[in-house]
């Protein structure tokens, strides 16, 4: 099992409204960045499992976990013109852009704001930290899946 980071804005789409949605699962859409897409198709698989980052907002943090649930397919956002998502260069037959579906497992009881993971030394080395690091979809490692579980007082 893989284990991964990915972030989305709350006031677009949050923790909760992927709790409410039908079966808890949600296609996730709108990645227009080469190397989150190739993460997505070429290293995530059904089952690893998903921080969910609260990025843009007053406090980021670590807000809960999900689970990947099906394989990539075509983002069908990227050919919808009306579409902050939309690529010209994307079409049916020759689609560029992905996505997955992921469904929620639980939301923390103590979100791990960005600050804490900063300060805390064996999460030096975590993307999500690292200078200039700003990929919505990022790898994340054993040790750092498990301390960031203990900072939410959650069992991993």
């Amino acid at each position: 099992m893989n284990y991964w980071l990915m972030k989305s804005e709350p006031d677009e789409f949050s923790i909760d409204d992927l709790a409410a949605r039908p079966n808890q699962t949600e296609g996730w859409n709108g990645i227009r960045n080469y190397q989150a897409r190739n993460f997505m198709r070429d290293a995530m698989q059904i089952g690893d499992r998903v921080f969910f980052y609260h990025s843009s907002c007053k406090v980021p943090a670590v807000v809960g976990v999900a689970e990947v649930v099906s394989g990539t397919y075509p983002d069908e956002c990227a050919w919808d013109p009306e579409s902050p998502y939309f690529d010209p260069k994307s079409t049916p037959e020759a689609a560029r852009w992905l996505k997955l579906d992921i469904h929620f497992l639980k939301k923390f009881a103590s979100a791990v704001p960005l600050c804490d993971i900063k300060s805390h030394p064996g999460l030096a080395d975590m993307m999500l930290v690292q200078k200039g690091s700003r990929l919505s979809i990022q790898p994340v490692t054993e040790i750092q899946w498990q301390l960031i579980h203990q900072m939410a007082g959650e069992t991993p």
